[in-house]
């Protein structure tokens, strides 16, 4: 048997294509290509303004700086997200509060960030878990009136749905990733999205050093004019061999979701009716990309999760974990939080099963066998 991987991104000759253009053309940092990929992006995504960034997590980490949330701050959470939610806040100074989760999608809730909201918070950071869109909304209409920016953590989100939009659409600031296991790659990297024209002309300036005059202004002068630095910044661009590459993956995106719906549709067909699972599911207000499909091993299943894992991965499936929880990690040991009793429960009892674009049937066919079995 050959082995099945939990994900493999879906690259081809027209990605070779794009970065021999970009190589050849002399220009291969942060430039024309970047340009066009940023606006390709802001398109796609209904977005007013769009900045690449080198990963999320720096989008996040610009984020929070844009919307001017320091030292003494807290920021409310999901603890159940990678660890680089929690991490952002703590790079401006602020104290991450972890909220609890909604059991069915894994997102938070409004009822969840109430409850954690203190004195001091001026975020939330709100993700679309696994790309199961949140229900931003009504976040939003807690937090708006209070001041509360909130920040959507979208990592998972491209090609996910909304209200019939797309995820991001309705975010004052939103950040996304371009990591291999996102539907839409570029290798690393990452991009803000916002609706505020002073947040996201702040960032393209923090993004490169906080620059007056940006690097590829500079190159294209023959005289370059002499630049200032007008705050701390920080290197956080994106290449143009990594934009060359993410403009081909985004116009193949609804494809990739068509065909990942069609592959979640026929793991939830013949997995539903196992006793002790439960897969993951388009919530209400919205369609999921299935970055990831997961499933919860309940106590009526013959085996735990962990024991699940061992069984496939004896048969040369390559499954994972479901989503971490950040509160346990040795990283926030220190820091206090409520009881998150979902949250723990989704991190012992979720895996997720492989499903990528190239996937044939015989292969998810054998998964399916292996988990009934």
């Amino acid at each position: 048997m050959s082995r099945i991987n939990v994900m493999i991104p879906w690259l081809g000759t027209e990605e070779v294509a794009a970065v021999t253009e970009v190589l050849e053309s002399g220009w291969v940092a942060q430039g024309p290509r970047v340009a066009a990929f940023e606006e390709a992006f802001a398109a796609r995504m209904q977005a007013e303004h769009a900045i690449a960034v080198s990963n999320c997590t720096t989008g996040l980490h610009l984020a929070l700086v844009v919307a001017g949330v320091g030292a003494g701050d807290d920021v409310v959470v999901p603890s159940f997200s990678f660890i680089a939610t929690s991490n952002a806040p703590t790079y401006v100074g602020a104290r991450p509060v972890f909220a609890d989760v909604d059991p069915e999608t894994g997102n938070l809730t409004a009822d969840s960030v109430k409850s954690a909201l203190t004195p001091q918070t001026t975020a939330v950071i709100v993700v679309d878990q696994g790309g199961v869109p949140v229900d931003l909304r009504a976040i939003r209409e807690l937090c708006d009136p209070l001041g509360v920016v909130v920040i959507e953590d979208a990592a998972c989100g491209a090609g996910s749905t909304y209200a019939g939009r797309p995820v991001g659409a309705g975010a004052e600031i939103a950040a996304w990733s371009f990591h291999p296991r996102k539907i839409v790659t570029t290798g690393e990297g990452g991009m803000i999205t916002t609706s505020r024209a002073d947040w996201a002309l702040r960032a393209r300036r923090l993004r490169e050093h906080a620059m007056s005059v940006s690097a590829a202004d500079r190159h294209g002068s023959t005289l370059a004019p002499a630049e200032e630095y007008l705050e701390i910044g920080f290197n956080y661009r994106m290449t143009d061999l990594q934009a060359a590459v993410g403009i081909v993956q985004l116009g193949r995106l609804d494809e990739v979701v068509e065909r990942r719906r069609e592959l979640a549709a026929h793991y939830q067909e013949e997995l539903g009716d196992v006793r002790g699972l439960r897969c993951v599911a388009d919530p209400a207000h919205g369609t999921s990309n299935f970055q990831s499909f997961w499933v919860e091993v309940g106590a009526d299943y013959p085996l735990s999760r962990d024991e699940l894992l061992e069984h496939l991965a004896a048969q040369d499936i390559s499954a994972r974990r479901g989503i971490m929880a950040a509160h346990r990690q040795p990283a926030y040991a220190g820091v206090d939080h409520g009881p998150l009793p979902v949250t723990e429960r989704l991190t012992d009892d979720t895996l997720i099963l492989p499903l990528f674009h190239q996937m044939t049937q015989t292969e998810q066919d054998r998964v399916i066998r292996a988990v009934r079995a």
